[in-house]
């Protein structure tokens, strides 16, 4: 793929994992409002599309199109508007942490072996949703302490708390799932590895062949 049309694809993708990151945390979600609360927490598959772009495009443009799509949910939503900036960080964190591992660790686009690819896929969804759970519970407990005052952010916390495990758990099988089901359709259709190979991963190759 030429330089050119490789950085429009890169950017049509990214495009199209905000979209559709917007478009399950939106539609496809289940809203549970906490009593006592203007809150309200979710179970939902958006993070496992955060993750599934990381995988695809590497960590920088998943985290992107992934943190615009559930951000841009949020300001839509009177309930959740206040977490946006929240939503934001958080998410472009999720994609940054699955991609660090499974790009620059485990060199996962140059993978032949799939249960390699597998292995590397799973473990980067497990250590990027694993970095949710536990940010995003104590993130949205210190940001509703200083936006909502303490009695809300304690109501809050064991809510969030478990909707955050539920979601990371989904996620994890979901992303996982999906991102090994596309990638032999992606080889065949001459569009993969999307994520350029580094000059790091030419020389994990050089070593392996050498050896």
């Amino acid at each position: 793929m030429k330089q050119k049309n490789a950085m429009a694809y890169k950017v049509a993708l990214t495009g199209l994992i905000a979209a559709l990151s917007y478009v399950v945390f939106t539609f496809l979600q289940i809203k549970i409002i906490i009593p006592g609360t203007p809150e309200a927490t979710s179970i939902h598959l958006g993070n496992a599309i955060c993750v599934l772009g990381a995988l695809l495009l590497g960590g920088a443009l998943g985290g992107i199109g992934g943190a615009i799509g559930m951000t841009v949910g949020d300001l839509l939503d009177p309930i959740y508007i206040l977490s946006a900036p929240k939503t934001f960080i958080l998410k472009l964190c999720i994609g940054l942490v699955t991609g660090i591992v499974a790009h620059r660790i485990g060199h996962l686009s140059a993978c032949k072996d799939s249960k390699t690819a597998f292995k590397w896929s799973l473990f980067a969804a497990i250590c990027g949703l694993g970095f949710n759970m536990i940010f995003d519970p104590v993130f949205s407990y210190c940001y509703k302490l200083i936006i909502l005052g303490k009695p809300i952010a304690e109501l809050t916390l064991l809510p969030n708390l478990i909707t955050t495990t539920v979601n990371a758990i989904a996620s994890v099988i979901v992303s996982t799932a999906v991102y090994n089901a596309l990638r032999p359709a992606l080889k065949k259709a001459g569009l993969f590895p999307i994520v350029e190979t580094s000059v790091n991963t030419n020389r994990f190759h050089a070593k392996k062949n050498a050896a």
